[in-house]
């Protein structure tokens, strides 16, 4: 049984697995946030590692950052959103991957991000982890953030990713710079 949970440091081993399968695949890693911002005024920015993140306290305090995303009033980038950042899980409770909603739509959130952005590590793939996510999100959006609809995009090549979206009622409204954009009802 597929579930989101909040980041909590007891997935660390499973998280810095999956960030070694990423590097490997050479995939980019949708939904997880960036793992360095820079600062600007009034916004201290970042900077995290994967070889950083082995470190507990390091670790902890990746955590922290990612749960505190979802505050309206903290610190960010401008032009950046707040976000709910969950870690998806399987029925072992194992890492399986990341999943961000973001609050709003900035333009290049409305041009290529989407709402929802989510990526589920390669040996986890084909079992329904992407597609349950994404179903365990819209009601999120709908009562938390009172969205009516969603969107979600993926590249054209990511056939797994389009039939995630289309099985929780994706409908397709174009494509732009190689990626497919669908609105889902909440």
């Amino acid at each position: 049984m597929t579930r989101l949970v909040d980041p909590h440091v007891r997935y660390q081993a499973g998280y810095l697995a999956a960030s070694d399968e990423f590097a490997r695949s050479g995939e980019q890693r949708d939904g997880d946030g960036d793992l360095a911002q820079p600062a600007e005024p009034g916004y201290a920015g970042y900077h995290f590692t994967r070889e950083g993140l082995a470190d507990p306290e390091e670790f902890a305090r990746f955590v922290a950052q990612r749960v505190a995303a979802r505050d309206e009033d903290a610190p960010r980038r401008s032009g950046w959103t707040a976000c709910h950042f969950f870690w998806v899980v399987d029925d072992e409770d194992d890492y399986v991957g990341s999943l961000a909603l973001r609050h709003e739509l900035t333009p290049f959130l409305l041009r290529e991000g989407g709402h929802i952005g989510y990526s589920i590590r390669p040996s986890a793939r084909r079992r329904g982890h992407a597609r349950e996510a994404l179903r365990l999100t819209l009601p999120i959006a709908r009562v938390e953030l009172g969205l009516d609809r969603v969107l979600v995009t993926c590249l054209e090549s990511n056939e797994g990713s389009r039939r995630a979206i289309e099985a929780n009622g994706g409908v397709y409204e174009d494509s732009r710079n190689g990626t497919r954009r669908y609105w889902v009802p909440t």
